[in-house]
């Protein structure tokens, strides 16, 4: 899944964005017709920036519950005790006892068993709605200054997780069990592969540790110098990231395995998924150490910045199409601050649905029903379009202009992802977006512990649809603009605006160097004038 479909469309967007000097929406002047696309990327990115910030508001809340001593979701706190010596509370979904960890989450946290379901959300939960405030008004004041205030902050957003990751796979090393937890981490379940869901948690999790799709690659790198060397950059951030990824398995799959231990059932009983395993799973794990307290503050600490990090790329990749369309935001200050506040507020008023007591509902509706595949169908038109409307050599030679001083592996390389975009990356995503398609159709309307109706999921795949109706509506306006017969029509909409080539030179607004103009050498002549022999006489008289 990496070596076929992230790395090539990493690369792909990273270059589009690098040599168009654009925002996801702009930079499609290099094809017309391929316009809804950017317009598909900018609604997806609204819906994940939507349900992705309730995801630091949780983590808010954890943080400031871990600084009570005992952690209240523990065993040893006082409301617990009859929880743990009785286990009277009882999962009226499953049949099954609770956890203290997952009466907090539930109860505390969510308020899911003061909610029906899809249809009767119920009332805000305000110490939550003051935590989503809080997350909005830090990315707010984050981007407020642009790219470069970003990605100062990104220094540390980004570091400060490699260290704490450190720390707790030496903590998990040295707790009983945790061997038979990193055990079952590393054994493959190969039976799990003939189940649709597995590549589509395997293709989600691709696209959302890249950032693919949602216009955020495209973003920044259209802040990138037009020479940089966006083959190394893509080896580099992908092979580093999903290093990352597997590195941080160990760090919470010997902590489960301890769990494990402790509770003597095997791992996959105490391992979940989802918000799961980081606000049920993890939280009790955490509790069973000693120094709790400290290791919890330490992990949901590193769940913000990560939470962060993520949506600084959504958010950029929304804020750039904007300022592309309406280049007036940049140079006014007053204008753009404005523009940022109302975009964060919104953002804000629309996300209180998902923090009352059926937002959970709602939560997992936009992510498991409506981003999943609207990101799939988005870079499968990203792929075929580049590949052959625009052009699969064009667009090379685009990357080698750009790569001025491309070392012979350049080249190589690029034979490879070339084969990637046009055979094997589409007929991949297709086979994954067939197989999620017959699945939903014939799979129970369940997901996790929550029940859905039959409109609910219905509702759910609308909402993905519409983001990738953008498409063909656009595609459409962009035939409907040009004249001729059709096919004449068609042609001229795959065809390169005339400000494309010179895109990659208007890089003032972004703060970059000026490109001086080509000089161009061509063969000239000079005819003399009898003017210019009477001069000549003239100043040879004034000399004497």
């Amino acid at each position: 899944m990496l070596f076929f479909t992230g790395v090539p469309l990493f690369l792909m967007e990273l270059s589009l964005g690098q040599y168009g000097a654009a925002g996801p929406i702009t930079v499609w002047k290099c094809c017309p017709l391929l316009k809804g696309i950017g317009i598909g990327m900018l609604c997806v990115s609204i819906l994940v920036c939507l349900y992705y910030n309730v995801i630091i508001a949780w983590t808010f809340y954890y943080l400031g519950s871990s600084f009570q001593n005992p952690l209240p979701w523990s065993c040893d706190a006082v409301a617990n005790a009859a929880l743990c010596g009785n286990a009277t509370t009882v999962n009226r979904s499953s049949g099954t006892t609770l956890s203290p960890s997952e009466v907090f989450w539930n109860t505390r946290v969510l308020g899911i068993l003061n909610s029906k379901g899809l249809h009767d959300p119920g009332p805000v939960r305000w110490p939550l709605a003051l935590c989503l405030l809080a997350a909005w008004i830090i990315i707010f004041l984050c981007m407020l200054k642009g790219i470069r205030s970003s990605g100062k902050v990104v220094y540390v957003t980004a570091t400060f997780p490699y260290f704490v990751l450190l720390v707790l796979i030496i903590k998990g090393a040295t707790l009983e069990g945790s061997l038979q937890g990193v055990a079952f981490y590393l054994t493959p379940d190969w039976g799990r592969l003939a189940n649709a869901q597995v590549w589509n948690d395997a293709a989600s999790q691709i696209f959302y540790s890249l950032g693919i799709g949602v216009g955020g690659l495209l973003s920044m790198a259209s802040y990138n110098k037009f020479d940089n060397n966006v083959i190394r950059d893509t080896l580099i951030i992908t092979i580093g990231n999903c290093s990352t990824s597997f590195l941080a398995g160990f760090a919470i799959f010997s902590i489960l395995g301890h769990m494990a231990w402790k509770k003597g059932v095997p791992v996959g009983k105490v391992a979940d998924t989802g918000p799961g395993l980081a606000f049920v799973a993890y939280p009790e794990a955490l509790a069973l150490l000693p120094g709790s307290v400290f290791w919890s503050i330490l992990f949901f600490l590193m769940l913000f910045m990560l939470g962060i990090d993520t949506l600084f790329g959504n958010m950029e990749g929304i804020t750039t199409a904007v300022l592309d369309e309406f280049p007036q935001l940049r140079v006014n200050i007053k204008q753009k601050t404005l523009f940022l506040g109302a975009l964060c507020f919104s953002f804000y008023l629309m996300g209180l649905l998902l923090i009352t007591d059926g937002g959970i509902y709602w939560f997992t509706l936009i992510d498991s029903f409506s981003t999943s595949f609207g990101l799939i169908i988005i870079t499968l038109f990203m792929c075929i379009g580049i590949s052959f409307f625009y052009g699969v050599n064009q667009f090379c030679n685009d990357i080698i202009d750009m790569v001025c001083h491309c070392p012979p592996w350049c080249s190589k390389v690029l034979l490879y992802f070339k084969a990637c975009w046009v055979f094997c990356t589409p007929f991949l995503l297709l086979f994954i977006l067939t197989y999620i398609f017959i699945e939903m159709y014939n799979t129970s309307l369940h997901y996790g512990m929550y029940t859905y109706p039959r409109w609910g999921k219905a509702l759910g795949v609308c909402m993905g649809t519409i983001c990738c109706l953008q498409i063909p509506i656009w595609a459409i306006v962009a035939i409907c603009k040009e004249s001729g017969p059709l096919k004449d029509r068609f042609h001229k909409a795959i065809r390169p605006l005339n400000s494309w080539r010179a895109n990659n030179l208007n890089s003032t607004s972004r703060g970059e160097e000026r490109v001086e103009p080509e000089r161009v050498e061509a063969p000239f002549t000079v005819t003399l004038t009898n003017m210019d022999f009477t001069a000549m006489t003239w100043e040879s008289g004034s000399q004497a």
